[in-house]
């Protein structure tokens, strides 16, 4: 059995989503929206574990794209680190109305990506409500709930509203995390991984 701290990490992370999918009964997902590029690992994996009620096929995914770190054409020094960057967003807000969406991202750091997201995906709601009849608009809202892998123990520059689901697979300290699955040498990482056991 291989037991290379890749593995193991991709084991832990669906366990969790695993455990997720079994607190979500109340919330029936319908819609993943995945935050960041970072978030696409973690929804996948959540993918295999939610599947439609009326349909028992898997729930669609859908990608936005923030930077807040990479350095991006047209982004200077200042901005990394303290501006969210737009770099791919959903097409019409409509497509959200009436669904209940899942917020996936792989960790809530400074939560300032993450509050970006549902800020942003929030006022599109709300223009798009605006074109229904008002008295259809409440049961049309879109309903969130957020999904991190790791939550960081540290204090957040962003508040999230109190009216969505938050779940993180694990609360952990204020470590860089690397992923496996952002690594360009597997073998490295899992090298320097074992190092860092001893």
């Amino acid at each position: 059995v291989n037991s290379s701290p890749t593995l193991l990490l991709l084991l832990v992370v669906g366990e969790y989503c695993s455990f997720f999918r079994s607190s979500l009964k109340y919330h029936v997902i319908k819609y993943v929206s995945i935050l960041c590029f970072r978030g696409f690992f973690p929804a996948r994996v959540m993918r295999t574990f939610l599947k439609d009620p009326s349909t028992k096929r898997n729930i669609p995914i859908q990608a936005i794209g923030l930077s807040l770190y990479e350095s991006l054409p047209d982004t200077t020094e200042e901005q990394l680190g303290n501006m969210v960057v737009r770099t791919q967003w959903l097409g019409p807000p409509n497509n959200l109305l009436g669904r209940r969406a899942l917020i996936v991202d792989e960790v809530d750091d400074s939560r300032t990506t993450l509050h970006y997201a549902v800020t942003e995906l929030k006022k599109d709601v709300e223009m798009a409500l605006l074109d229904l009849p008002e008295s259809q608009r409440d049961a049309a809202r879109t309903k969130f709930a957020i999904f991190v892998v790791h939550n960081k123990l540290k204090p957040k520059s962003g508040v999230l509203p109190s009216d969505i689901p938050y779940y993180a697979g694990a609360e952990v300290n204020d470590v860089w995390l690397d992923y496996p699955w952002e690594m360009k040498d597997i073998d490295e990482h899992d090298r320097l991984a074992a190092l860092a056991q001893k």
